[in-house]
Order: C-alpha cells, then sequence, then structure tokens
C-alpha cells in the first residue's frame, strides 16, 4: 500500500473506529470484548479493500455494512478449540452506566441477532431503511417487519413506561 492511501486509511480508522466500537457494543449487548473483535476484524477487512476503495461508493456504509456481517458470522465461524472458561471473574461494576443504559442492554440481548442488529442501525445509528437494508443485505421490508416486530418485543421486555423514556432520551 502506497504511503497516502496508508495515511488515509489511518485517519479513516481513527475517526471511525469509535461510532463501528459503539455500534458494535450495542450489537453485542455490552459484550466490549467482543465488539473489539468484531471491530479489528472489520478495521482488517477494510485495509485490505483500502487501496481499492475507488470501487467502494461510500466507505463509513461500506464498513457498517462490513461490520454487521461480521457481528451475524461471528457465532457461525467460531474456532472449534476455543472453549468457554467454567467460572468467570468477579467483574467490576462500571462506573457511568446508568440503571437505564443497563436495562437496554440486558434487553438488546435477550432479542435476535438480526433484529438487534437492525434496532442499532435503524436507532441508534440513526440510519434509513434502505441504508439499513443495504448494510444487512435484505430488502426495505425485510427490515421493516424486522423493526418493527423487534420493537414489539423490545416494548414487552422493558414495558411502555420504560420504552417511552428510552427513546426519549
Amino acid at each position: 500500500m502506497r504511503r497516502r492511501d496508508e495515511e488515509s486509511y489511518r485517519q479513516f480508522a481513527e475517526g471511525r473506529g469509535p461510532a463501528l466500537y459503539r455500534s458494535a457494543c450495542l450489537m453485542t449487548s455490552g459484550d466490549t470484548h467482543l465488539a473489539e473483535d468484531l471491530v479489528q476484524e472489520t478495521l482488517g477487512r477494510m485495509y485490505t479493500m483500502w487501496n481499492r476503495r475507488r470501487c467502494i461508493d461510500n466507505p463509513d456504509a461500506y464498513a457498517k455494512k462490513v461490520l454487521v456481517r461480521v457481528y451475524l458470522t461471528h457465532r457461525r465461524r467460531r474456532s472449534s478449540d476455543e472453549q468457554p472458561a467454567p467460572w468467570l471473574p468477579e467483574q467490576p461494576v462500571e462506573i457511568g452506566d446508568s440503571p437505564l443504559r443497563v436495562t437496554l442492554l440486558q434487553a438488546l440481548a435477550t432479542l435476535p441477532r438480526k433484529d438487534r442488529a437492525v434496532l442499532v442501525l435503524r436507532y441508534w445509528e440513526d440510519l434509513s431503511i434502505e441504508q439499513t437494508a443495504a448494510a444487512m443485505s435484505t430488502s426495505s421490508s425485510a427490515v421493516r417487519s424486522r423493526s418493527s416486530r423487534a420493537l414489539v418485543k423490545l416494548r414487552a421486555q422493558l414495558g411502555q413506561t420504560s420504552f417511552v423514556e428510552l427513546t426519549a432520551a
């Protein structure tokens, strides 16, 4: 990769990395370690495509699409030699997590992966239905129906009062 391309990639990664990380955290229901892995994989794939970016109209949208694909396929490609730990050490509570945020992350964790991805892209990233459909490689009608069903499930989890507080915040 040429020096100019490396510099432009570095600027892109530094500029978009935090936003990709926030989206990944929401998709993984607050699993920051998995979110870091997903962003690392996304940026790695973006790096390999960077010198061919003239084929990519919008690098930001492409990065979101790559992140969603990496997230959705994460469990499928899990290595067979990975074993979960039999116990986890006590985790300290992070300062700054409001009870409302924790409740939202717990409710998101109960949703299927695609539902979580749709809600994060539509309501956290504030993408249009068409942009969300493009990022998820699906149709606009599928995004509309999936987001509608996911919101119903989320409302049932949180209760109408909590949901109104979340959307107003």
